[in-house]
């Protein structure tokens, strides 16, 4: 028995991880859908006020956020800002805040609430059409994001986190292995960074983690098979020894 459960974990070790991507879903399953605040389309902040004042943050009070400044956060990253009748189903709804490739839209984003007013602990799947999210599972799950981040505990700690994952297909159809190597991380760039600057405005911490499992946060999350994960972002309120 000993030595079949060695052979079992040298073949997990070996196996590359798209072995395992017929065990993934092929699509979202939905427990709720939660329609979001509209976002704030003007504030008291300059661009150039945030610029100046964006940091990297570890860490965070124990302090919730609120649903309003989920659906900011969401909308920043992600949310739709023009949009007519006739456009190609690969836009997806319409233009967003980020701009993308060919504007093929490869990112998908979620939300890990640990700690929100107004909004169950769970994992959610954020869609722009409509801004809404999909509570794809229930319950606190930031220690496992913890966990799938290499421990870094701030990921643990923080009241939520932003997830990004890609689908490649949707650039690499147009712009082939292009699309993998330099779009799809141009459109996270852009995507991550409305986040920040975002948080800047809100008086919220954030930064960025991209050391983490794959297959585990990818199970966590509950992605799809053709999803590929990229990116975390802790958010919280930053404490105020920190504030400058």
């Amino acid at each position: 028995m000993r030595y079949l459960t060695i052979l079992l974990l040298t073949i997990c070790i070996l196996l590359p991880a798209s072995a395992w991507s017929g065990n993934l879903s092929l699509e979202h399953k939905a427990i709720a859908t939660i329609e979001l605040p509209g976002p704030i389309l003007d504030s008291e902040f300059s661009i150039e006020k945030v610029l100046r004042e964006r940091r990297s943050v570890r860490k965070y009070t124990d302090d919730p956020v609120t649903l309003e400044e989920v659906s900011q956060l969401l909308w920043a990253a992600y949310g739709i800002t023009y949009t007519k009748e006739g456009l190609p189903d690969f836009i997806r709804g319409g233009f967003k805040t980020a701009p993308s490739a060919g504007a093929r839209y490869p990112l998908e984003i979620y939300l890990v609430a640990g700690n929100v007013k107004g909004l169950l602990p769970g994992v959610y799947w954020y869609v722009p059409e409509g801004h809404v999210i999909h509570r794809l599972a229930d319950g606190d799950v930031r220690i496992d994001l913890q966990a799938a981040c290499l421990s870094q505990k701030f990921a643990g700690e923080a009241p939520i986190s932003i997830v990004w994952s890609a689908v490649y297909e949707r650039c690499t159809e147009k712009y082939g292995e292009r699309g993998r190597d330099r779009y799809v991380c141009m459109d996270l760039g852009h995507s991550a960074q409305n986040v920040y600057l975002q948080c800047g405005s809100l008086g919220l911490g954030t930064c960025a983690i991209g050391a983490f499992t794959d297959d585990s946060l990818k199970k966590l999350i509950g992605m799809t098979g053709e999803e590929v994960p990229l990116y975390v972002m802790p958010v919280g309120r930053i404490p105020r020894e920190k504030k400058k």
